[in-house]
């Protein structure tokens, strides 16, 4: 039997872009972005699909540009409602509330299985925040399907005190079995506007998909990534080369401040640190000075750097491979 040809339509990021709907098996529906340059892709690289964080979607054509230039054919997934996929298929009824992260491994195997169907049998990650939680969960329960994992700013811990690490953790627990979409939390305004170009920023992205105050923080998908946490602490075992890229300092992710853009200012970079090692056996962990939380939005020279040590590492992993 012929593997199905897949269906591409224009995309919102202009004519070098499409998109292709993937109906998962729960009714839900997630969106595959790619990159059109017929001719600069070297058949013989992996393709590289890129997966975004919370209240996020893909909108970094030049993280696309830098990888097709490189000879990697560039693919990026909008998770069921989020960005593209938002108010399609079936959906929990909240923006990016999903009550069990594992559900997302149908987006990631649906996302696979297209670009294989494109002709590319070997495949790179790369998750930014949340993306980067949900990537190695994926990868420790999916042994082989990669050839090397690429972390921007890894969501691995809870960036909070004690207090909300522990006994407040307990209680969304507790909330999350009764009632799962609880508004339990949000996000601060303050990262969102210093990115984006209406509010001082430099990016012009859709404030319908990414919104400077975010979604609602339900009880169920908190707990769920609480577990997510844990099961990081006890080790993943992921065969496949790692890197790990971060900020080299952590900002203040609770008011506004000159450094939103020049350090982490929504997750803690130590945490990531501190548990590099659990993801697997062959982990590189690097941090930039001047990085912001997403390091490929990061202000000039640092996100070119950025790009630049990501590829080079993982021109040296296929090599080596």
């Amino acid at each position: 039997m012929g593997v199905e040809r897949l269906t591409w339509r224009p995309d919102v990021l202009g004519p070098a872009y499409q998109q292709h709907d993937l109906p998962l098996p729960d009714g839900a529906l997630a969106t595959l972005v790619r990159r059109v340059e017929p001719g600069v892709a070297d058949s013989a690289k992996p393709a590289v699909l890129y997966l975004h964080g919370f209240v996020d979607y893909f909108f970094h054509p030049h993280v696309a540009d830098a990888f097709e230039a490189r000879g990697y054919r560039f693919y990026a997934l909008d998770l069921r409602s989020h960005g593209r996929s938002m108010g399609r298929g079936k959906e929990e009824g909240v923006p990016n509330y999903v009550r069990h992260l594992s559900v997302y491994a149908q987006d990631l195997d649906a996302a696979a299985a297209a670009i294989r169907a494109e002709g590319h049998r070997q495949l790179i990650l790369m998750g930014h925040s949340t993306g980067g939680l949900i990537g190695p969960l994926w990868a420790a329960a999916r042994p082989g399907r990669l050839t090397a994992l690429v972390l921007n700013s890894p969501w691995l811990d809870f960036n909070a005190n004690r207090l909300m690490r522990g006994p407040v953790t307990q209680l969304m627990h507790g909330i999350a079995k009764v009632a799962p979409k609880a508004k339990v939390s949000g996000l601060k305004c303050y990262y969102g506007q210093a990115l984006h170009r209406d509010t001082g920023g430099e990016w012009d992205y859709d404030l319908a998909w990414k919104p400077h105050n975010g979604f609602p923080v339900g009880a169920g998908w908190f707990s769920s990534v609480r577990r997510a946490h844990q099961r990081i602490k006890e080790g993943l075992d992921i065969a496949c080369p790692i890197l790990m890229m971060t900020s080299l300092r952590r900002g203040d992710n609770l008011h506004r401040h000159d450094e939103l853009l020049t350090t982490d200012s929504v997750l803690d970079p130590r945490q990531m640190w501190r548990l590099a090692a659990k993801l697997g056996p062959d982990v590189e962990v690097r941090a930039l000075a001047a990085g912001a939380h997403d390091l490929a939005l990061s202000p000039e020279p640092t996100r070119t750097r950025y790009l630049t040590e990501v590829l080079d590492w993982l021109d040296r992993v296929v090599e080596a491979g």
